[in-house]
């Protein structure tokens, strides 16, 4: 069996800095982490390595520092990695992204189910696991909470449908997303760290594609047109207020009939 897990490099924290001209984030040089949703899809695939035997392939995008969440999926137990990383695939949107993958993904091994976490936490859309089904042609659910195996070449889960649980067989090749529900993640193995420092990453730019449409990539062969993008306001407005609980409790209730609440 070969399981692909599509995995991204997202900010650490919430101290972003923006290219408002171009109305993007600027990912280069900032402190990132391994998206945690991708984390559960991770141990999805690992799991389902160690139950039936096969290898784990991860697949991200990014600038070249994006190699480090590559370098921590191997410590969980993935076997290869490829990063795609080319500034012709800056700045794309979920469109623009899931064609790239789906690219990418062509031209791998015959890959038996591809797991996406079920959106990424700089991004929210939840839009590029399903648009990469959809470009690759495949089956596939969203929301996945469980996965009950796989036999006569299909995979059974649970999926989330928002009402109730549905269970669902979908034949192989083909793609899920899943959710915090699916499982544990483990924690990274100080014995793989050691054993894969020194794996090699395959890190694939535009030429490694050739025969897709360059035209689909990145920040120009994104059809969502951000009109502008900016920082939040800092700050607060704020009042101190001091007397008896029966004091603070009649002020309390004055603020929130002032501001309407009651």
């Amino acid at each position: 069996m070969h399981f692909l897990v599509c995995i991204k490099q997202v900010p650490e924290g919430t101290e972003v800095e923006i290219d408002e001209e171009k109305g993007v984030l600027k990912r280069e040089g900032v402190e990132s982490k391994l998206n945690v949703y991708d984390a559960y899809a991770l141990e999805a695939a690992v799991a389902l390595k160690e139950r039936y035997g096969g290898t784990v392939t991860v697949l991200s995008m990014g600038p070249p520092q994006a190699m480090a969440v590559i370098h921590e999926a191997f410590t969980l137990g993935a076997d290869d990695g490829y990063l795609l990383s080319d500034r012709k695939f800056a700045g794309a949107d979920t469109l623009a992204t899931s064609y790239t993958l789906s690219e990418a993904i062509r031209r791998l091994p015959a890959v038996d189910v591809i797991f996406c976490g079920m959106q990424t936490t700089d991004g929210d859309t939840a839009q590029v696991g399903p648009g990469i089904a959809e470009l690759l042609d495949l089956p596939h659910a969203s929301y996945v909470t469980e996965i009950d195996g796989i036999a006569d070449n299909a995979i059974v889960v649970d999926t989330d449908m928002g009402d109730g649980i549905e269970t669902l067989e979908i034949s192989l090749p083909c793609l899920l997303t899943v959710t915090k529900e699916v499982n544990d993640p483990r924690l990274p193995s100080f014995r793989l760290k050691r054993a894969t420092r020194d794996r090699e990453i395959a890190i694939w730019d535009r030429k490694a594609l050739a025969g897709a449409n360059a035209a689909y990539f990145g920040l120009d062969g994104s059809p969502t047109q951000v009109e502008r993008i900016f920082p939040p306001p800092r700050g607060r407005e704020k009042e101190i207020w001091q007397g008896s609980p029966e004091e603070l409790g009649q002020q309390f209730y004055d603020k929130l009939k002032e501001l309407k609440f009651v």
